[in-house]
């Protein structure tokens, strides 16, 4: 199976080698900036922001950030106003000058993303944070109006949309566009330090990675029923976790990055994968998600990734990862995604008196390194496209949460040529129109009956 170590044109080892020195992009403070690489006639990159939720916000401050040239926030778009203003506000707040987003630049609907993107200038950013199941429809018009991007995960929800961002990679490479995708734990140093330890020996044959991220309610992940006069789509991208056509539901959304990082630490895929996960007691709750989901991902040479994931009120939390090899084990993650707390073991009990090797402390923040390493590409014009990477880590993602939905092993080829799409009118959608899925006479939705349901997940 093909390296993940690196699809961006710049492997592991150089960008380690280059957020070495530039770990806050100061060692890029002198560089002679391309002019050809920036939008319009002055070396500002205009931003624009399309998902004004928690994560947008956060990644337009990340975006606000970077030292590598000046940079503006100058169009938000949303669907719901009152995200707009919170976001808008916050940002203003921060960053004053470099918001510049009067109100004719904030725009309001389901075409707004697109009247954001028509504010910019080929060569610009568009930050695209709304619910996964918009993401290939908003990048198509992103690459058709020649935009830089940066997208957050999971960028698919299943097999259709899959290939289509598969088949949307391509052409962004056709066009020189730079793509970075929010799966930042691959820019974090001290993780890239353990990839390239594992990768030199030192742990020897890895046979064996996990993973846990088990906690109370995460995000919108419990739904109520819908109360007042929302309509059923606003509803439903307003509780977008909780919803499997909209984000993959909580296993998505929430496990994509513990996957991720171990396959990192693997450097391939595995090849299937077989899941178990039920709903116990979800009470009046009306989302689609399991309390719980465990899964085992087999790789192609036989080794395993055991993945837990739970949301459920007072029980044992973490939020960790570890990976154990024939000469000894390593933490990739421990509570929480950032600071990772890298470390290698000399055997197999993970014991402070038998550390070998830990990472430097403190680590530069992994949400702004992928801005840094993105920025600087734009700035650089250097390759720099992690989308394939980004597809197939959502693809996975999909493939554990289909095994503990269906009852049924799940092949990586099967589920990337699964026909089943949560919401194949996604790109036709209005919001006075029709949902995806629709609750029933009480107010709750389907959700998958392992073993009963077998080829689609509800």
């Amino acid at each position: 199976m093909e390296s993940i170590e690196s699809n961006n044109g710049l492997s592991r080892r150089d960008l380690l080698k280059t957020t070495g020195t530039v770990a806050a992009a100061s060692a890029l403070a002198g560089i002679v900036l391309p002019k050809h690489v920036y939008a319009g006639e002055t070396n500002t990159v205009n931003i624009a922001l399309v998902g004004a939720g928690g994560r947008g916000t956060g990644a337009a401050e990340n975006a606000l950030s970077t030292k590598l040239g000046p940079v503006k926030l100058s169009a938000i778009a949303d669907v719901f106003p009152d995200k707009l203003k919170s976001s808008y506000d916050s940002l203003k707040t921060k960053y004053n000058e470099m918001v510049d987003v009067p109100e004719e630049r904030k725009f309001i609907g389901f075409e707004a993303y697109k009247q954001a993107m028509d504010s910019l200038k080929k060569g610009d950013v568009v930050i695209l944070t709304t619910p996964p199941a918009f993401r290939w429809v908003q990048f198509k018009y992103a690459i058709e109006r020649g935009l830089n991007v940066f997208m957050e995960k999971p960028v698919t929800v299943d097999g259709p949309s899959t290939r289509k961002m598969l088949e949307l990679y391509e052409e962004s490479m056709k066009k020189n566009l730079k793509v970075g995708v929010g799966l930042m734990c691959r820019h974090c140093e001290s993780r890239g330090e353990l990839f390239n330890r594992i990768q030199d020996g030192q742990l020897g044959e890895l046979n064996l990675l996990r993973a846990y991220r088990v906690a109370g309610p995460t995000g919108n992940a419990f739904v109520n029923k819908r109360q007042g006069d929302i309509s059923e789509l606003a509803y439903q991208i307003r509780n977008f976790h909780g919803f499997l056509w909209a984000s993959g539901g909580a296993f998505s959304d929430f496990l994509i990055h513990n996957i991720d990082e171990c396959c990192w630490m693997k450097n391939a895929w595995p090849v299937e994968a077989k899941g178990f996960g039920g709903r116990h007691y979800r009470g009046e709750y009306i989302d689609q998600n399991f309390d719980q989901y465990t899964v085992e991902y087999t790789f192609a040479d036989g080794a395993k990734l055991i993945l837990e994931g739970r949301c459920m009120i007072n029980c044992y939390n973490e939020f960790s990862s570890f990976c154990h090899g024939s000469k000894g084990s390593a933490v990739i993650s421990q509570s929480g995604h950032a600071p990772s707390r890298a470390r290698i073991f000399k055997g197999q009990r993970m014991v402070e008196d038998d550390v070998v090797w830990r990472c430097k402390d403190p680590e530069p923040n992994p949400y702004q390194l992928e801005w840094d390493h993105l920025m600087h590409a734009i700035r650089q014009d250097k390759p720099y496209n992690e989308v394939k990477r980004g597809a197939e880590a959502s693809l996975v993602t999909s493939m554990g949460r289909m095994a503990c939905h269906t009852g049924r092993i799940v092949k990586f080829d099967d589920m990337l040529n699964n026909e089943h799409e949560f919401a194949p009118n996604v790109d036709k959608l209005t919001m006075d129109g029709p949902a995806p899925i629709l609750a029933d006479a009480n107010g709750k939705y389907p959700v998958p009956a392992p073993g009963i349901k077998t080829t689609r997940e509800f």
